[in-house]
């Protein structure tokens, strides 16, 4: 399928922030001890939705050398916030929880911006707004695990 280069770009957006979100997800597992382990298999699905989201994109955009497959700068300055978090304590479920809910909430607007600059193909319109749709469910789900860890 061809793309224009202006929906190939908001493609690549969306793969570049798939991928910050698996590297975020990932980072976070590693951080979590024994007594948030549910989060562990909870942030493992959510970093392989992004892995699929990632790929489902990229077969849209086609050409190998027009993918991207980095990570976005603000996406990095995402994860370092995370550590410099850990280093102050940030490791209870709630703080854990409220940045994971802070990493959703930028993927959850890149995808809102991707679907209201219609700029893109039908088949990459319907492939965005299905993950959308998982997006939205999966910062749903942790803003409810947050709020139950506050209360």
């Amino acid at each position: 399928m061809a793309t224009t280069a202006n929906s190939t770009g908001v493609i690549n957006d969306l793969i570049e922030i798939n991928n910050d979100r698996v590297a975020g997800f990932e980072k976070a597992i590693a951080d979590i001890n024994d007594e948030n382990i549910d989060l562990k298999a909870l942030f493992q699905g959510y970093a392989e939705q992004s892995r699929k989201n990632s790929l489902e994109l990229a077969a849209i955009v086609g050409s190998a050398e027009e993918v991207e497959t980095g990570n976005s700068v603000s996406g990095t300055l995402h994860r370092a916030w995370i550590d410099v978090k850990s280093l102050f304590g940030g490791s209870d479920r709630a703080s854990i929880l409220s940045e994971a809910e802070r990493g959703e909430d930028a993927i959850k607007k890149a995808y809102k911006d991707a679907l209201s600059e219609g700029e893109l193909p039908t088949e990459a319109l319907n492939t965005v707004s299905s993950q959308a749709e998982g997006i939205n469910a999966a910062h749903d789900k942790i803003k409810a695990l947050r709020d139950a860890a506050k209360a």
